[in-house]
C-alpha cells in the first residue's frame, strides 16, 4: 500500500520523501543537543561538545539520522526518557515525576522496543533502594529498620508506577485513541487474530489453558474487543509483533554464511568493524582508564570496596552508572536476540557510550591538573611529577588528533555514510565482504543507478534486482525490468545489462549455515557460472560498475 502511494498514484515520490524525513532530522538536531545538554551538565560545558561531536559525526547517524524509521526516534525517546528519570531521582517533586512520566511516553511512542526502559528504571530504582540502605544501615535503630525501608520500597514503587501510569494514560493512550477512533472495534479484533495467529503456535485449543506467553495474545485480543481499552491494544499488538519478529530471527549475510538464527558476535563485531577508529580508540582508551581508576579507588577502599559503591559512588556518580547500566542492559538484550539486521539498532546505546568514555577522559585530565610541583623536594618526587606533566601533554595531543581525525573520516566517508565500514572492515567499497543488510545495502543508490542508466545511451534494457523500499521501474521506465535469480540468465530474454543489490545477492551466493535452505533457482547460479568470483570471505562475481557503493552491474 506505501509503494502504491508513492509510486502509483500520481504523486511526486521525491517530493513526498524529502519532506517525510524533516521530522527524523529535525529529532537527531534535538538529540545532539539533547547529549550535549546532559554531557555538559555532568563534565562542563566544553568536554560536552566532544560526544556530541562524536555523534553528531558518526556515519551511522548521518545515515540513519535522516531516513523515515523509528531508529534515530528510539535513541532520542529513550536517551530523554533516561534524563528526566534521572533528573527525578536527584530532586524527587511533583513536578518532575510528571515530566519523567511524559519523556517515559514519548520513547514508548517512538518504538516498541522502548518497552526496556521499564526493566531498566525498575533496576536503577533497586540500586538507589540498595545504596539508601547501605547509607542508612548503621544510623537507624534496630527496631525501627524494617518499618523505615520498608516505607522507602514502597515510595520508590509508587513513584515508578506514577511515571508509567503517566507515560501510558497521559501519552500513550490518547494517541492511540487518535489512531484507532473510526477503526471498528470487530475489524480490529478480526486484524489482531489475523496477525497474532502464529504468535506462540497458535491459538489455545477449546478447554485448554493458554501458556504464558500465548495468553499476552489472548489478552490482546479481548483488550481490542472493547471500546475503551482498544487503544492499547493496539500498541500491545505492536509490542507482540517486536516479540514475535525478534525470536524468529532475519536471514541475512554475515562473515561468510547466511543464516537466519543470529548470532551472540554479530553485534560486537559490527560495531567494531562500522564505528569509525577515532571514536573506538576514544572509547578503548576511556574503558582502560576507567578500569584502572576503579582498581585504584578500589585499592584504597578494598575492605569496603561493595560498601564504598552503594554508600558514595552511587550518590556521586549515579547518572554516569545509569548509562552504564542502560549500554549493558541493551547490548545484553540485542546480543542475545536472534535479530541480526543493523548497527542502527545500537543508536540509542551511542550517546552514553560516547558520554561515558569522554567522562574517563576528563577525570584523568582532572587528576593531571590537580598535581602541582609546588612544595616538591625530593629528586623521585621531581621526576614523577615530571612523568605525569609530559603524559598529560601526550594525552592532550592524543585527544586532539583524535578529534581530528574523526573530523577527517567521516567528511572522507560522504555521501556513503551507510556503507561506512572502518579500515578493519574493508572500508566503504568493501564492507559488504563481512556483513550486509542495513549495515551496507539498504535500498539507498537507486537514484545513482537512474543516473548511471540515464548516463549510458548504449543501455536499452537493465534487469534490476533491487533490494530497498523504492520502485525502479519509477524511476528508470521503460528500460527497467524487475528481475530475480528465479527468472534465469538475462541474455535469454536479450537483456545484456544486470544491476544487482548486494544485499540480494550476498543473501543468494554465500554458503548456508548448518540447517538452512535455499532453493537452487535463488542462487544466481547462472551469473556465478559467466562471472568468476574469488575464494576469499564474502567475495561476488566482479561487477563491470557499481550505483554507488550497494549496486553492482554487470554487462553481460
Amino acid at each position: 500500500m506505501g509503494k502504491d502511494f508513492l509510486y502509483g498514484s500520481g504523486n511526486d515520490a521525491d517530493y513526498i520523501v524529502r519532506s517525510a524525513r524533516i521530522l527524523p532530522i529535525i529529532l537527531t538536531i534535538l538529540l545532539i543537543i539533547l547529549i550535549y545538554a546532559w554531557a555538559a551538565e555532568l563534565l562542563g560545558k566544553w568536554w560536552g561538545l566532544i560526544p556530541a561531536m562524536f555523534f553528531g559525526l558518526s556515519p551511522t547517524v548521518l545515515a540513519h539520522g535522516h531516513y523515515v524509521t523509528t531508529d534515530i526516534g528510539a535513541a532520542f525517546g529513550m536517551v530523554l526518557s533516561a534524563y528526566f528519570f534521572i533528573k527525578f531521582t536527584e530532586v524527587p517533586s511533583r513536578r518532575r515525576i510528571f515530566i519523567a512520566g511524559l519523556a517515559f511516553g514519548v520513547a514508548q511512542l517512538m518504538k516498541f522496543s522502548a518497552l526496556l526502559l521499564i526493566p531498566y528504571f525498575i533496576i536503577l530504582i533497586l540500586f538507589l533502594f540498595a545504596s539508601g540502605v547501605a547509607r542508612d544501615w548503621k544510623i537507624t535503630e534496630a527496631g525501627t529498620k524494617l518499618k523505615r525501608f520498608s516505607v522507602r520500597a514502597l515510595h520508590y514503587t509508587k513513584s515508578l508506577v506514577i511515571i508509567f501510569f503517566i507515560g501510558y494514560a497521559v501519552v500513550v493512550y490518547p494517541v492511540y485513541a487518535l489512531f484507532t477512533l473510526n477503526y471498528p472495534a470487530q475489524k480490529q479484533t478480526a486484524d489482531t487474530e489475523f496477525i497474532l495467529n502464529s504468535f506462540a503456535n497458535g491459538p489455545t485449543p477449546p478447554g485448554q489453558i493458554c501458556t504464558p506467553v500465548r495468553c499476552l495474545a489472548e489478552f490482546d485480543i479481548w483488550m481490542s474487543k472493547n471500546s475503551i481499552t482498544k487503544p492499547f491494544a493496539e500498541y500491545f499488538l505492536g509490542v507482540l509483533m517486536v516479540l514475535q519478529r525478534s525470536s524468529g530471527g532475519n536471514t541475512n549475510y554475515f562473515l561468510g554464511q547466511v543464516s537466519s538464527t543470529g548470532s551472540a558476535s554479530y553485534f560486537p563485531l559490527v560495531y567494531i568493524f562500522k564505528e569509525t577508529l577515532p571514536a573506538l580508540l576514544i572509547i578503548l582508551m576511556g574503558i582502560l582508564i576507567g578500569i584502572f581508576g576503579t582498581l585504584e579507588k578500589f585499592r584504597e577502599k578494598i575492605t569496603g570496596a561493595v560498601r564504598y559503591f552503594f554508600t558514595r559512588y552511587l550518590v556521586i556518580s549515579f547518572a554516569k552508572f545509569s548509562m552504564l547500566v542502560f549500554v549493558v542492559l541493551y547490548w545484553a538484550y540485542s546480543v542475545k536476540s536472534s535479530l541480526n539486521i543493523g548497527l542502527r539498532h545500537l543508536l540509542p546505546t551511542l550517546p552514553f557510550i560516547y558520554i561515558l568514555a569522554t567522562s574517563a577522559w576528563e577525570k584523568l585530565f582532572n587528576s593531571f591538573s590537580a598535581s602541582t610541583s609546588e612544595g616538591i623536594v625530593s629528586t623521585r618526587k621531581k621526576i614523577k611529577f615530571y612523568i605525569k606533566h609530559k603524559t598529560n601533554q601526550i594525552f592532550k595531543i592524543l585527544l586532539f588528533v583524535f578529534l581530528a581525525w574523526s573530523v577527517f573520516e567521516t567528511g572522507a566517508s560522504g555521501p556513503y555514510f551507510l556503507s561506512y565500514f572502518n579500515q578493519f572492515g574493508g572500508g566503504i567499497y568493501g564492507g559488504y565482504r563481512l556483513v550486509t543488510d542495513s549495515n551496507y545495502d539498504w535500498g539507498q543508490d537507486l537514484s545513482r543507478l537512474q543516473s548511471f542508466v540515464e548516463s549510458r545511451s548504449e543501455i536499452d534494457k537493465i534487469a534490476v534486482d533491487y533490494f530497498g523500499g523504492g520502485n525502479p521501474n519509477y524511476y528508470m521506465w521503460p528500460k527497467e525490468v524487475d528481475w530475480t535469480s528465479s527468472k534465469g540468465n538475462i541474455t535469454d530474454k536479450g537483456i545484456s545489462w544486470l544491476a544487482v543489490s548486494i544485499n540480494t545477492l550476498q543473501n543468494a551466493i554465500q554458503p548456508l549455515a548448518p540447517g538452512q535452505e535455499r532453493n537452487p533457482e535463488d542462487e544466481y547460479r547462472w551469473l556465478t557460472d559467466l562471472r568468476s568470483r574469488g575464494h576469499g570471505l564474502g567475495e561476488v562475481p566482479a561487477p563491470d560498475y557499481r550505483a554507488g557503493t550497494s549496486i553492482f552491474i554487470y554487462k553481460l
